[in-house]
């Protein structure tokens, strides 16, 4: 299984792609869609849709697993990450790939066991878990990264617990 993360940005759109084999997950690719800022916000848009969508033509992933918007003091800034959030759900839509979306809170969770974990202890985490020798760069790729993985730990423990749920239900 092949897992596309996102960590949306209007100038900078993080991704990470983790493969899974053997129950364990592996770095395949992670960078930047790097949007130029002298664009006008539909050239952006565009900008990331056909990167999101170059990305997921290339590595052909089961799943998007997407960063929510973490809803800050800057509304402005909300808003137009929720349109790049938009470009990228419809770039893999039409690539018919299934979204997935996870808030800050549950990524930090899922990853590091603690919902506040700051950037450093996420970026060690996602090092320790992928096995690499350095933490990922850029901070977006790290942080994309790290929702691919939460898709993938989310994932797994909801297709166990659907297993035991039959196989409770066979045994009654």
């Amino acid at each position: 299984m092949i897992i596309l993360g996102i960590d949306p940005g209007v100038i900078s759109t993080g991704y990470g792609v983790i493969k899974i084999e053997g129950g364990k997950a592996g770095l395949v690719d992670c960078g930047v869609i790097k949007i130029d800022k002298k664009h006008d916000l539909p050239e952006r848009l565009s900008g990331i849709y056909n990167g999101v969508s170059g990305v997921c033509q290339h590595f052909k992933p089961g799943a998007v697993a997407l960063e929510e918007i973490f809803f800050s003091k800057n509304a402005r800034t909300a808003i137009t990450v929720g349109h790049t959030r938009g470009a990228v759900i419809l770039a893999a839509v039409h690539q018919g790939i299934e979204v997935f979306s996870y808030t800050p809170l549950q990524i930090k969770q899922t990853i590091s066991g603690y919902g506040r974990a700051d950037k450093s202890q996420m970026q060690r985490m996602v090092q320790m878990t992928l096995r690499l020798q350095e933490v990922p760069r850029p901070d977006h790729a790290a942080d994309a990264l790290a929702a691919a993985l939460c898709h993938y730990y989310i994932f797994r423990t909801a297709s166990k617990l659907e297993h035991q749920g039959s196989k409770w239900g066979e045994e009654r």
